[in-house]
């Protein structure tokens, strides 16, 4: 089985209850059709970039999942038809850096590791010495 992920954005006038709704649809597409739910991860409601069926903002969803390849088209086709996503993306992973990547984006961990704050920067200590000498 192949690794995927899939984004999609709801309109943003959907209540909860019909946000969830159309999640499990989603989930029930991929699991119906011999497909694995690893991750899911809720992104919340967004700005979009640019006006989609005139909305201005979208409520982000992603799923990461192992499948067959044939499950994809059925997943396509399905998402298509739901007048409630106005926007999907389907992404493969197939090298092994990008499967580690997905492994570590499934399970909700961080890519980039957390930057350490450095310690104010200190002046060498010829700089130090001269301006000592100085006063």
């Amino acid at each position: 089985m192949k690794h995927y992920e899939i984004l999609f954005i709801l309109k943003p006038t959907l209540t909860e209850d019909e946000i969830k709704a159309k999640s499990d649809f989603v989930a029930e597409v991929i699991t119906k059709n011999g497909g694995e739910i690893c991750g899911t991860t809720d992104m919340g409601t967004r700005k979009l970039a640019y006006k989609i069926d005139k909305y201005e903002r979208g409520t982000y969803k992603v799923f990461y999942f192992k499948a067959p390849a044939n499950l994809i088209s059925e997943l396509v086709r399905n998402v298509r038809i739901t007048e409630e996503i106005i926007r999907f993306l389907v992404v493969k992973y197939e090298t092994k850096r990008e499967i580690s990547a997905w492994e570590k984006l499934s399970k909700g961990m961080r890519l980039v590791p957390e930057r350490k704050e450095k310690p104010a920067f200190e002046k060498p200590a010829a700089a130090q010495e001269a301006e000592e000498s100085a006063e």
